[in-house]
């Protein structure tokens, strides 16, 4: 298996903060690799390393000469006015290439951009996050790559697209990925090596082969040796410091050896307390003193919008202690029925009901709260030196210590923060507001997996009731009792136990829609099919593939025969090679197949 990068003793710096330093790594053909660790251990940096936009301050990187890139980034740009097509033909070097139009056309089709009334000449602007996501990584692989680094793709997706997405890397075989991501269900399905960038750990990185699952047991191994060996030398130092305290004089070799050695026995252990030492955030939402049986209600509510229905009958009553996550595509209506809730929407029939007596705290998604230009400190306190914490004074620069900004942050403007500080600062706010009912609108989003821990705790002795909008569906599970699903053709609101039981039955559901897909093909058969004007580069494309199919069946033909050779049987090396690239012929051959019956479809053929 070859190497296509190698990073020995790698070392980067911002300023005074140092994110690693001395790390040491490689990727292999085919890895699926899960990048993860606390917020700012620089793993976005990491990945620009590699993606040879940033310089590492010491340090080699190596890269194979084959060695074909792609790089997701957390938020994708596209120009004005650039549509599906063009937006994909800007990742070739050569736009007019048969190869290149016929590859774009393919992964239009595959990642079912063609579904929109314009197709492929659809604004990239005008598509959702979601689909601007996909989009995105549909450009990346015009690049042909052999290692693609995904910064965060789970971002901003709907639970729909994240399972597409896990099956599409699951099938992928001829790529290596590099993922940074904090959804854990996510990496624990689809990464089979584990990349932990953490200062914490002996040499800055800790490589485990494995699942996220086999990861977290070994680290905590890891760890536990750690702190062991900081017990066992703490107890060695103090002898020594007792020693060193009856004032030996260093007269005498030994004795001046021995001064030395406890004077480096001393940083050593106290370079081991700063591995160890756990910062764990200190987030409480507090206890309100006493709270109504029915906190918000909802009889027969229903809601439409551009003549769609969004939910159609919905009944519900929200009580202290109760933990609801709803989950569904994005546009599906979830932030509308929460505003239509807590009576910041109208209803278009159907009675919505909230408590005048209690408090409701909302975390926005899109962090419209937080004023760009205003620093970190007045943005949770406006006039003063001290906030209010659950009736209590506290000096609001020590209260943002325990969020982890810095004392160079306090007059910082919020505009200059990272997603995942911009996140806890929201939070800051929250905690300093009583409430009956927290409302969480797609909380995970940038925050790493310390902190998710940390709010799930807090969540946990949290007496109110809790509404929470996530595409995390390890962080529903964890908090919610009870899951409201979107998605129903006639606007209902299915419940379901947890997303497990929620994916058991979308997965039925796939597999019916795609039955009834077949036989209502089956019933068309032999029905005339009207004549559609094919356009120019479907013409084209079209003309070009039978020889696309032509070309990639004698590609496969060539592997089987090579596969079929005795000497290829005990040369098991080239045999998983060989394996892995007639799966992937075949199932471009597939693909080809499939765009050819589309095309002959629409023209009639």
């Amino acid at each position: 298996m070859a190497t296509l990068v190698s990073a020995h003793l790698l070392s980067k710096s911002y300023a005074t903060k140092t994110l690693f330093n001395g790390i040491s790594f490689a990727i292999d053909d085919g890895d699926h690799i899960g990048l993860i660790g606390p917020n700012g251990a620089g793993k976005s940096t990491l990945l620009s390393l590699i993606a040879k936009q940033q310089s590492p301050d010491s340090g080699t990187l190596s890269f194979a000469n084959h060695l074909r890139l792609g790089y997701l980034k957390q938020k994708p740009l596209f120009t004005a006015d650039e549509t599906i097509y063009m937006a994909l033909m800007s990742a070739c070097d050569d736009p007019y290439d048969s190869e290149n139009i016929a590859l774009a056309y393919e992964l239009i089709a595959r990642f079912e951009l063609d579904q929109f009334p314009d197709a492929e000449h659809k604004q990239s602007l005008e598509l959702s996050g979601g689909w601007q996501k996909k989009l995105a990584l549909a450009r990346e692989l015009m690049k042909r790559p052999n290692l693609l680094l995904l910064d965060e793709p789970t971002n901003h997706l709907d639970l729909e697209s994240i399972l597409w997405l896990e099956d599409y890397i699951n099938r992928e075989k001829q790529i290596a990925f590099l993922t940074v991501t904090h959804d854990r269900r996510f990496l624990q399905n689809t990464c089979k090596v584990i990349f932990d960038l953490d200062p914490r750990l002996p040499n800055g990185l800790l490589r485990t082969n494995g699942t996220y699952a086999d990861h977290l047991e070994s680290k905590m191994q890891l760890l536990q040796g750690q702190k062991r060996l900081e017990e066992k030398r703490r107890n060695t130092m103090q002898i020594e410091k007792d020693w060193l305290s009856r004032g030996p004089q260093a007269r005498l070799t030994k004795q001046k050896a021995r001064i030395d050695r406890a004077h480096e026995l001393i940083d050593e252990v106290s370079g081991l307390e700063s591995k160890n030492r756990q910062n764990k955030i200190n987030l409480d939402f507090g206890k309100t003193d006493s709270s109504p049986k029915k906190l918000i209600a909802a009889e027969k509510v229903t809601k439409a919008y551009g003549g769609r229905v969004l939910f159609k009958d919905f009944t519900a009553m929200i009580s202290p202690g109760h933990r609801y996550g709803l989950i569904g595509t994005n546009g599906c209506g979830k932030s509308t029925l929460l505003k239509c809730l807590i009576g910041q929407g109208s209803v278009d029939s159907g009675l919505a009901f909230v408590n005048e007596d209690i408090q409701i705290c909302y975390f926005e998604q899109g962090k419209d709260s937080l004023k760009p230009e205003v620093s970190v400190l007045k943005t949770i306190c406006p006039e003063g030196d001290y906030v209010h914490l659950h009736g209590n004074p506290v000096y609001a620069k020590s209260y943002l210590s325990r969020f982890y900004f810095r004392s160079e942050q306090f007059d910082m403007p919020v505009v200059q923060l990272s997603g995942g500080e911009q996140s806890r600062l929201i939070l800051a706010k929250l905690m300093l507001q009583s409430s009956h009912v927290l409302i969480l609108d797609e909380p995970t989003n940038d925050l790493d997996v310390e902190t998710l821990d940390a709010l799930t705790e807090t969540l946990q002795e949290y007496r109110g009731a809790i509404i929470i909008v996530s595409h995390d569906r390890f962080f529903m599970d964890q908090n919610c009792n009870a899951i409201w699903s979107f998605g129903d053709p006639d606007g209902l609101i299915q419940n379901f136990a947890d997303t497990f039981q929620w994916e058991e039955w979308h997965h039925s559901k796939k597999i019916n829609d795609k039955q009834n897909l077949k036989q209502a093909a089956k019933a068309d058969a032999g029905k005339s099919i009207s004549k559609v004007k094919l356009s120019n580069k479907e013409k084209f494309e079209l003309d070009s593939m039978e020889k696309n199919i032509a070309d990639t069946e004698k590609i496969l033909s060539d592997l089987q025969v090579e596969l079929a050779d005795p000497k290829t049987q005990v040369n098991y090396a080239r045999l998983g090679e060989l394996t892995t690239q007639i799966s992937a012929a075949e199932e471009k051959l597939e693909s080809l197949f499939s765009r050819w019956e589309i095309l002959n479809q629409k023209a009639g053929l």
